[in-house]
């Protein structure tokens, strides 16, 4: 007899999730950065509608400062797989002045909900399948698995629809659109030994690699031409890896010496601090808060 694994209960739940998005709205889209979670959203796409081609488009909000490791694997899974790939770019936003970024220096993160609000608006989605999951951080989990945003794209903690038995209300009126997570209920320990299970190419800096870092409050930063010293910062080369991706100004790695899954996995069992707690400084104030930014639009 054939056991029921938890991974294949939360595979089963989340293509339940994907197959109602594709059945009961008009035009969604899976949004699709080339990371670890949405890589496990892919594989989960797959299994949900192949051999067919997927019911909607992948979608990515460019910051233009992603690491191009994770840029390279966005490009090549969707081109392996067949899938039309949208891409916008905060660039676009902000020659059309709709984006004015005062500080270079800021991380680009906060401003993604101008650029995907506009490309929604673009396109007409209706529904957008995010990979957010609900042990990341606070605000995400308080978030209904269908989010209901409303014409101007910002979603009410307060104002959110019951989710009885697996029951979900699709309905919108026209210029809303409902934000999905079907991967809500997964941990980040979940996402690795999927990714373990499922045997999925994931980009190179997941793994422990020696990479040039400063020292910055908590954390520490990788070196790049958007991240350079300040006064009495020294540049160190440490053994690091990433525990999420993200703008290159704000994401910081762990120091690590896990270059396996196995390890990964390890590593991540023992950690009592969550990837975003541990390395998104674009969350650690209260003007980026990511409730903040959910209510302005952002995923």
């Amino acid at each position: 007899m054939n056991s029921f694994s938890h991974l294949d209960t939360l595979e089963s739940e989340s293509i339940h999730i994907m197959r109602e998005v594709a059945s009961a709205c008009r035009n969604p889209a899976l949004l699709f950065s080339g990371g670890k979670d949405s890589i496990v959203m892919l594989r989960l796409a797959e299994k949900a509608f192949r051999p067919c081609k997927f019911p909607f488009p992948l979608v990515h909000i460019d910051t233009e400062h992603n690491f191009p490791e994770v840029i390279e694997t966005r490009d090549r899974l969707a081109a392996s797989l067949g899938e039309r790939l949208i891409v916008r770019s905060l660039e676009d936003s902000i020659r059309r002045g709709s984006i004015v970024i005062r500080n270079p220096d800021l991380p680009r993160n906060p401003f993604q909900s101008v650029t995907l609000l506009e490309t929604i608006a673009e396109f007409g989605f209706d529904a957008c399948m995010g990979g957010a999951r609900r042990d990341e951080e606070k605000a995400r989990a308080k978030e209904r698995i269908f989010s209901f945003r409303d014409e101007f794209g910002q979603w009410d903690p307060k104002n959110q629809r019951p989710e009885l038995w697996d029951i979900y209300n699709t309905r919108v009126h026209q210029g809303e659109n409902i934000r999905v997570f079907p991967i809500s209920n997964w941990t980040e320990l979940d996402i690795w030994q999927y990714i373990e299970r499922e045997k999925l190419h994931i980009p190179s800096i997941y793994y422990a690699h020696r990479r040039e870092v400063i020292r910055r409050g908590n954390s520490v930063m990788p070196v790049s031409d958007l991240v350079r010293p300040k006064a009495g910062e020294k540049i160190e080369v440490l053994s690091v890896r990433f525990r999420t991706v993200g703008d290159m100004t704000c994401t910081a790695p762990v120091e690590s010496e896990a270059i396996s899954i196995k390890e990964i996995i390890e590593e991540t069992a023992a950690s009592r601090i969550t990837e975003r707690g541990a390395t998104r400084m674009d969350d650690q104030t209260s003007e980026a808060s990511m409730e903040l930014r959910k209510k302005e639009g952002y995923f």
